[in-house]
């Protein structure tokens, strides 16, 4: 389970990330990255820490499969995104679409399409983790 400062739940959020992010496709899932602006704040104002944190959200269609299988689906896709928490930017918002090819991968490779998305999304900083 992702953890709550980390879920992207709103519809308006998934939107505006789907829209204006960076996208990123691989054989099992498709990944769009917003990076948050720089903060404009004083450096004396207190800044709400929950809104620094990386959110992720996740969308798997009806196309994956029934029930059962998006489920599963669902289940790796958030291990795979909680474990790679620590390598998203502060304030970024990330988008992961799953795909049909998906139903079938395991957590390797689930997991290693997304840091090829993240590392080509966010450059090299990625891969050295």
């Amino acid at each position: 389970m992702l953890p709550q400062p980390n879920r992207l739940r709103r519809r308006a959020d998934f939107v505006r990330v789907t829209r204006t992010g960076r996208r990123c496709t691989r054989g099992t899932l498709t990944t769009y990255l917003l990076e948050a602006p720089p903060s404009r704040s004083a450096p004396d104002e207190r800044r709400d820490e929950a809104a620094d944190e990386p959110r992720v959200g996740l969308v798997v269609s009806r196309a994956i499969g029934g029930a059962v299988v998006r489920n599963a689906v669902t289940r790796r896709l958030r291990v795979v995104a909680r474990e790679r928490l620590d390598q998203l930017p502060r304030g970024a918002r990330v988008v992961l679409r799953a795909r049909p090819t998906a139903a079938g991968a395991g957590l390797d490779e689930l997991a290693g399409d997304l840091d090829s998305c993240l590392e080509r999304l966010l450059g090299a900083t990625v891969a050295a983790t």
